[in-house]
């Protein structure tokens, strides 16, 4: 009862803290108006800083920005988050990291025939929930933008052939192409015009999506600079390479495809067996719940379980 108390209290704060930030903000969003025309009677001096400038704030709450400052998992997960092409907060998605892993680990200590690693281990899985979306996003934004690239090489290699050069072809593909490769190549466009060149723009592109045929157009395009060439024909031959490439993982994952169902239905049977004889047979099941020993066995083959899964998806990963 007493980690119950402690989650429904955690939950109370959480809860008046994102109401009392929504407030907030819907305040200063009222006021901004009167204070832009201010601003631009007043003279320069009142404006806020550039936006090239301006320092992002990675919460609301200045506390838990300072602390967040000095944590180095933040900068990865900002990183991913601007992968996965969201505009959640760093302040937010952190909180309800602790708050689904506060939850799971009051669950961890209310049950009592739970081993005592239970609740690290339950605070662990509901925390991970929004980092794992993160990651989904992020693969999921990434094949998009893969699926994309080869037809914008062509676009791009047509564009030059017709005489445009190198950056009108970038630009008419930033303002023909959909999200996300459109998105990306306005901000490296953005960038060549605020004064960097295309092989800085292209470098922080590649960072930004760090994906194998970016890289590779990247590096086509800095030697083309350096060497020559006809840039044309250089983006055409790759963007075949790039179509095959996908043509022969698309047959990899046909023929592993197998494998995978086989984990799946490895990982779930287990599952399904025990909640049905929980149905069809309580008397029996419950030995492991009411013997010391029980709770032991019913963790480690938990354990057991998820470590077969990802072996079982680790060896059908076939990279290509």
């Amino acid at each position: 009862m007493v980690a119950i108390a402690i989650a429904l209290v955690f939950l109370a704060t959480f809860t008046a803290a994102a109401i009392a930030v929504a407030i907030a903000s819907m305040v200063m969003g009222r006021r901004q108006p009167a204070s832009a025309t201010d601003g631009l009677a007043g003279g320069l001096d009142d404006d806020p800083a550039p936006l090239l400038i301006r320092e992002e704030s990675l919460s609301t709450i200045s506390l838990w920005h300072e602390f967040l400052k000095r944590v180095d998992f933040i900068e990865i997960l900002k990183t991913r988050i601007a992968e996965a092409g969201l505009r959640w907060s760093i302040g937010r998605t952190t909180a309800a990291m602790l708050l689904g892993g506060a939850l799971g680990a009051a669950v961890g200590f209310d049950v009592s025939w739970m081993p005592p690693v239970a609740p690290v281990v339950l605070a662990v899985v509901g925390a991970l929930p929004p980092y794992l979306f993160i990651l989904s996003r992020r693969k999921a934004r990434f094949r998009k933008f893969e699926a994309q690239f080869p037809d914008a090489l062509d676009s791009l290699a047509r564009a030059m052939r017709a005489g445009h050069p190198f950056a009108g072809g970038m630009e008419l593909l930033a303002s023909e192409c959909p999200a996300p490769l459109g998105l990306e190549i306005r901000r490296a466009c953005d960038e060549w015009r605020l004064g960097l060149s295309w092989n800085q723009a292209l470098d922080n592109l590649a960072r930004r999506v760090p994906i194998l045929e970016l890289r590779l157009f990247t590096a086509a395009v800095i030697l083309q600079t350096r060497s020559g060439g006809r840039l044309s024909e250089v983006l055409e031959k790759l963007a075949e390479t790039i179509r095959d490439s996908a043509s022969l993982r698309g047959d990899v994952n046909a023929i592993s495809a197998n494998g995978r169902m086989t984990g799946t239905v490895l990982t779930i049977l287990p599952i399904g067996i025990a909640s049905i004889m929980f149905v069809t047979s309580p008397e029996y099941i419950s030995t492991l719940l009411v013997y010391p020993q029980g709770k032991y066995l019913l963790m480690g083959s938990a354990v057991c379980l998820v470590a077969g899964h990802f072996v079982i998806r680790k060896i059908v990963n076939i990279k290509t």
